[in-house]
């Protein structure tokens, strides 16, 4: 979590994804990326070209070539003075972070994967519901494809954080052999979090089990944990018992491993992981099985 790219429309819950960044950055000695993708016209078959060359923090593109390029280059003024002034606002809220930013122009989803291998990031944080020219991105079609495409953990955050304290972590898994693929990417999580519990959840439709509990702490001696706890809940969905269970133990970071691959346990489908980062209220990381 050292390369953290923040995708924003200047909403205000982009923002709170950006303060949550900024957090894990300084906490993990990481840098911020701040981009936003420029939706121009066309842009679903243009190619930087046809701005006038490349797109990135520094430059902008001619406006030679009709109207659409005048306008594409306000614009890209405005949007710059904008990023520039949440750099700015970076310098006084964790001092020593460094911050960059990025415009890419084109379709939300497709930006912010190119943007993803351009600046070499290890995690996108982003805001959930937003509103305004990304609402799409964070509440629609082009959330699921970035949860599912992405090679990167996704965190979503939907409220402000005064203080991104992690100290309670909700891992839901059903912990069988297929789980041994989320290891890697838990013992990422408590690297940056050290000093948290894990709560290992297993959402049932009814009691426990004498195996389900075999199951947790062999999973947890896989993964080497040391601060962890067992639980289980009984709930109708598997998304609606790791809501209700985050909110139980007032969590402060619910962990979903994913994968789009079919036949895999229901805890690793594409579809709990988008509507649990979607619902939950703490902040939800989505990662891709080994």
């Amino acid at each position: 979590m050292k390369s953290i790219l923040v995708p924003t429309d200047f909403s205000a819950e982009s923002h709170y994804a950006f303060e949550v960044a900024l957090q894990v950055a300084k906490q993990t000695g990481g840098s911020v990326t701040l981009l936003h993708v420029l939706e121009a016209p066309e842009a679903s078959t243009a190619n930087f070209s046809a701005y006038g060359g490349p797109v990135n923090g520094n430059e902008l593109p001619n406006s030679n070539g009709g109207i659409d390029q005048i306008f594409i280059v306000k614009l890209m003024e405005v949007t710059k003075r904008r990023l520039h002034t949440l750099r700015a606002e970076a310098e006084s809220l964790a001092p020593g972070v460094p911050v960059e930013d990025g415009v890419e122009v084109g379709r939300i989803g497709d930006g912010i994967l190119k943007a993803i291998e351009r600046h070499g990031s290890d995690l996108v944080v982003m805001g959930a519901q937003g509103h305004g020219a990304m609402e799409n991105f964070f509440v629609g079609s082009n959330t699921e494809r970035l949860i599912r495409l992405a090679n990167v953990p996704v965190l979503t955050v939907k409220h402000q954080q005064a203080q991104f304290e992690v100290r309670n972590i909700v891992f839901p898994s059903d912990f069988t052999e297929e789980a041994t693929g989320a290891i890697a990417g838990l013992q990422q999580v408590q690297a940056a979090f050290p000093n948290a519990t894990v709560h290992l959840l297993h959402v049932t439709d009814g009691a426990e089990t004498q195996a389900t509990q075999q199951h947790e702490q062999a999973f947890a001696q896989r993964a080497q944990l040391i601060n962890f706890q067992t639980s289980s809940i009984s709930a109708s969905s598997t998304s609606a018992g790791i809501e209700h269970f985050a909110k139980q133990v007032n969590a402060d970071l619910v962990v979903v491993p994913t994968h789009a691959r079919s036949g895999l346990s229901r805890y690793f489908n594409t579809s709990i992981a988008e509507t649990v980062a979607t619902h939950a209220f703490p902040p939800v990381l989505t990662y891709h099985l080994a």
